[in-house]
């Protein structure tokens, strides 16, 4: 079928009626081109030529379909690892959504912890002032007892050294030795 269409389109082509005179002889130009263009058309379907145009045609078809399948396979491939990596990364969000919130609850018990650390810390500072404050008001006020005790002393020795003759004073050394006297012995 493909010879017959090529011989018509040869034929109708041919510029062989636009020549004058008789049309088949060989001093006709158009004649000879015509014969020769059928002779060489003739000659490549000998050979084969459509055939194996043919066939390249065929091969370069059946190459692109095998490039295209190749293409769709590797675009499937590549679609299947970046739904992979999309739940791959939806995962390493979610881990990292859950260690943000770990760390921002581990944050929070810690200010809690160290709030309850200051008031405690606090407390045992305002304890230790208040025993400070208690420890010295009670040598403040055995300060003033003995300075008190020491006055009453010096003002008791100056009314007694006023109001003691020197008869009395030896009386009470006497005294005062034979108790020490009867307490060693």
């Amino acid at each position: 079928m493909r010879m017959i269409a090529t011989l018509i389109a040869a034929v109708a082509a041919s510029p062989a009626l636009a020549a004058s005179g008789p049309f088949i002889s060989l001093s006709n130009t158009n004649f000879v081109v015509t014969l020769a263009f059928v002779l060489f058309v003739g000659f490549l379907i000998y050979m084969k030529v459509p055939g194996k145009i043919g066939e390249l045609l065929d091969k370069r078809a059946d190459g692109i379909k095998s490039e295209l399948d190749e293409a769709r396979a590797l675009r499937e491939e590549a679609q299947a690892l970046l739904a992979t990596y999309e739940r791959k990364q939806k995962d390493v969000q979610d881990q990292a959504d859950r260690i943000v919130a770990q760390a921002k609850s581990e944050a929070t018990t810690a200010a809690e912890e160290a709030r309850e650390d200051l008031k405690k810390s606090i407390a045992r500072r305002l304890q230790a002032a208040e025993d400070r404050i208690a420890s010295a008001e009670a040598e403040a006020v055995r300060e003033v007892r003995d300075r008190a005790v020491s006055i009453a002393i010096a003002a008791a020795r100056a009314v007694i050294a006023q109001q003691m003759t020197a008869a009395e004073a030896n009386k009470l050394i006497d005294s005062g030795i034979d108790t020490v006297a009867a307490k060693l012995h």
